[in-house]
C-alpha cells in the first residue's frame, strides 16, 4: 500500500454529496457561497454547471454529483441546503457545488489510505485518499485534480 500524500496537513471542510461524505484541504477553499444565478455555458461538459460572477471574476461552477460519478438530482426540500465551495489552485479559481457543507475536520496524515481500487483507474477522478471512520468513510479531494477537470 502506497503512502498518500495529500494536499495539506492543516484542517480540512468536510461536505456531502448524495450522502457520501468529502473533505477538502481548507488551504484550498476560498470561500463557500450560496448556489445564487449560474448561468449555463451552451456546448459546456456535462458536470459543468455554468459561470458565477463572483466579484467581477467569472468563475466556472461544477456539478459536484456529477464531476464525482453519482446520478440524480438534489430532491426539492435539499436545495436551501446546496452551497458552491469556491477553490483557487494557483491562481485557478472553480466552483463546486455540493449537497450539504459539512464540519472543520483533523486527522492523522498517517491515516490516510489510498483510494479503492476502482477509482484509481480513472486518471481524472479528484479523490485522492480516504479515512474511515466508523460512521464509514471521508474521501479526500485533491484540488489540483478537479480544477483542471
Amino acid at each position: 500500500m502506497s503512502a498518500v500524500k495529500p494536499e495539506g496537513q492543516g484542517p480540512w471542510l468536510g461536505f456531502s454529496l448524495k450522502g457520501q461524505q468529502y473533505a477538502v484541504s481548507l488551504t484550498a477553499v476560498r470561500e463557500v457561497i450560496r448556489p445564487g444565478d449560474i448561468t449555463p455555458v451552451p456546448g459546456s461538459p456535462s458536470d459543468v454547471l455554468g459561470i458565477v460572477n463572483l466579484r467581477g471574476q467569472i468563475v466556472p461552477v461544477l456539478d459536484g454529483r456529477r464531476r464525482f460519478g453519482l446520478d440524480g438530482e438534489a430532491a426539492a426540500d435539499e436545495l436551501d441546503a446546496q452551497r458552491v465551495i469556491v477553490f483557487d489552485d494557483a491562481g485557478t479559481i472553480v466552483g463546486l457545488r455540493i449537497d450539504v457543507i459539512g464540519d472543520m475536520l483533523q486527522f492523522d496524515p498517517a491515516a490516510i489510505a489510498p483510494p479503492p481500487p476502482g477509482r484509481a483507474a480513472r486518471r481524472d477522478d479528484p479523490v485522492s485518499g480516504v479515512i474511515t471512520r466508523d460512521d464509514g468513510f471521508i474521501a479526500l479531494v485533491d484540488v489540483g485534480r478537479l480544477c483542471r477537470a
